[in-house]
């Protein structure tokens, strides 16, 4: 007579699987409220599934989405950038003037390209190699180079008439307009970057413990460098992709921009303390965030509400990092 073997779980066995059931529904936390959100929303909001209303959506948080990546790898290496809304303005005013001398579409790209990419490598210098604190470092530049906005332009918007600049912004691939399309390859890039190659191993290092990433051969201060040159220069493309939907250079443009970027980031699993990001759970905060956004926008709400819903956010996601640290630590 054949007999079924018994499986037991040991005592150690069985006390680890609820904290390994506790550790899975704390990963996966945000993916389902987005889902249980966008279900109800689909329920309860007039026209919040049709097709248009999901495209504005798409296009709603190309640009926070695209600036969201790479402060992904500035808050995973303990570092931040508050100068990202002021890099947009002026990347954005800067082509549109390059643009209205020159008539050359390709020297207005590289002129935003280039000025975002050196104001990033400037907050990289200052934090890796002077040792400025990162907050007094990026609000220093967010002042002076919201200022540099203003003043090249004359503090108005300059125009852009340029078809082909504006094409930039506005042009679909297979009905995908083509910010949402720029979008969604940052993600897969610095997706990769991150889970796939040294450099994104280094950073996460580096977040962790910079002395023993030091002690390992990371060299810290060029990484940190070459991070916030990346932020610079994503966040020049976000400015331009900007100005040629706007048809224009604001350089009051952005404003505010770096909470939303900072929210979608923590929402997403990207720890204050450094050491941890998640691409996929970048992708979640940053459509909680752009969802809210447009419902509150499809039920006319009013905009001083609005401000006060993006704070409540903004201090929901900084709680819910401060809750998952002290977890983590227990555990």
């Amino acid at each position: 007579m054949s007999t079924i073997p018994v499986t037991t779980l040991t005592p150690a066995a069985a006390a680890a699987r609820p904290g390994r059931q506790r550790a899975l529904l704390i990963e996966y936390s945000m993916p389902l409220a987005y889902a249980v959100l966008v279900a109800v929303l689909a329920a309860t909001v007039d026209n919040f599934f049709s097709v248009a209303n999901i495209v504005g959506l798409m296009l709603s948080v190309a640009q926070i989405g695209m600036v969201a990546c790479t402060m992904m790898l500035c808050l995973a290496s303990r570092d931040f950038d508050l100068s990202i809304g002021s890099t947009i303005a002026f990347a954005g005013v800067l082509g549109a003037m390059v643009l209205e001398r020159t008539n050359s579409v390709t020297l207005a790209v590289v002129a935003g390209l280039g000025a975002g990419a050196l104001i990033g490598a400037g907050n990289g210098v200052l934090i890796a190699y002077l040792r400025v604190n990162a907050l007094i470092a990026t609000l220093a530049t967010m002042l002076m180079v919201r200022g540099l906005a203003f003043i090249a332009s004359k503090g108005q918007a300059v125009g852009i008439n340029s078809d082909a600049f504006i094409d930039f912004g506005d042009a679909r691939l297979a009905g995908i307009p083509l910010p949402v399309l720029v979008c969604g390859i940052c993600f897969l890039v610095f997706g990769v970057l991150l889970n796939h190659t040294v450099f994104g191993r280094n950073t996460l290092a580096i977040g962790g413990n910079p002395e023993a990433a030091r002690l390992a051969g990371v060299k810290v201060e060029k990484l940190r460098v070459w991070i916030f040159l990346l932020q610079g220069l994503v966040t020049g493309l976000a400015g331009l992709i900007l100005a040629s939907r706007i048809t224009s250079g604001q350089p009051n443009a952005a404003q505010g921009f770096e909470l939303d970027v900072i929210s979608a980031c923590v929402l997403g699993g990207v720890s204050l303390q450094g050491g941890k990001a998640r691409i996929f759970g970048v992708l979640i905060g940053v459509l909680i965030m752009g969802t809210v956004e447009n419902v509150m926008n499809l039920l006319d709400v009013d905009a001083f509400y609005q401000y006060l819903m993006r704070g409540v956010i903004l201090l929901a996601a900084v709680l819910l990092d401060q809750l998952k640290t002290r977890g983590e630590r227990r555990h």
